[in-house]
């Protein structure tokens, strides 16, 4: 087995993610497993970081991590770092568990136009591996159940704005009378015609509110099918948050012609078709980028030496 240099941990709220990665940044293994915090009992962290590294445990290198677990209800809180939000300043924010288990990486923090505050915890990492530390105006969406929206520059999130999509399709289809109607489960892995008469919808001009009902009446007037609602509404939903969110990157200065995306491939899937619909070019994102994200922390943080 090749030498590692760090291991880096991607732990999120259903699952988590472990990668050994070589002094260059190369990944050389993964491994995933349920165990995202919500799956973790009675808060034994400790426990589960060994389940998830197996005989990884073994190997005296540092380790890292990002996502939920360094929320205010999970094993240690890490701070929120104020955008625009450089790679050093995460780094050198880092938080330990009591017995030095693991560095836990910060989030970051904004305010909008209005000064409501906005934060992401994980997703500062990814976008920190999916962008050279070099490129300059970036725009970057990491779809998924709080979307994400980022600017980069010279490795600094300069700004995000979240969006609660996925959460939002999850409400309407199983707790709302949209639902009723519709034939229970998950958005087809191939979306099918409803979703593209919901991107059709959600690229227009309506008020949300009020286009969202759309996905009853059309049912009962015999112009959709039920089990079309799911994805007439995650093509709405999805369109509408593309939309949203390039008026916001255009009011930032930021070209909404371009975005990078990171995310499952399944929902980028998706994305994609609404970002055909506008002419948006997508480019691509380095595979694992949230290990290569903890990689640049870890070296910046001195955890490991620079090998460039």
């Amino acid at each position: 087995m090749a030498t590692a240099a760090l291991l880096a941990v991607d732990w999120g709220t259903t699952s988590a993610r472990a990668y050994r990665v070589a002094a260059n940044g190369d990944v050389l293994d993964m491994r995933n497993a349920p165990l995202g915090i919500s799956q973790v009992v009675d808060a034994r962290f400790g426990e589960a970081l060994d389940r998830l590294l197996g005989d990884w445990r073994n190997e005296r290198v540092p380790r890292i991590a990002s996502g939920m677990i360094g929320s205010r209800q999970d094993w240690v809180e890490a701070p929120y770092i104020a955008c625009p939000a450089p790679l050093t300043a995460l780094a050198s924010a880092l938080v330990y568990t009591p017995q030095r288990e693991l560095a836990l990486v910060p989030g970051v923090r904004t305010r909008d136009a209005n000064c409501v505050p906005d934060v992401m915890r994980g997703e500062e990492t990814q976008i920190l591996g999916g962008v050279d530390p070099r490129e300059e105006h970036v725009l970057l969406a990491l779809p998924g159940t709080h979307s994400k929206w980022a600017l980069v520059e010279s490795g600094r999130i300069v700004d995000f704005a979240t969006f609660m999509t996925g959460e939002a399709w999850h409400v309407l289809i199983t707790h709302s009378i949209l639902g009723r109607l519709a034939v229970q489960g998950a958005p087809a892995t191939t979306p099918g015609p409803g979703f593209e008469r919901g991107i059709t919808r959600g690229m227009g001009t309506g008020a949300l509110l009020h286009d969202l009902f759309g996905a009853r009446t059309l049912v009962l007037m015999g112009e959709l099918a039920p089990e079309e609602v799911s994805d007439w509404l995650s093509g709405l939903l999805i369109a509408r948050e593309v939309r949203n969110a390039r008026t916001w990157a255009h009011r930032h200065g930021y070209d909404g012609g371009r975005v990078r995306v990171i995310g499952d491939d399944a929902l980028v899937a998706r994305y994609a078709i609404a970002f055909a619909r506008e002419d948006v070019i997508v480019t691509p994102v380095p595979s694992h980028a949230a290990a290569r994200g903890l990689w640049h922390i870890a070296r910046s943080a001195g955890l490991i030496s620079d090998s460039r």
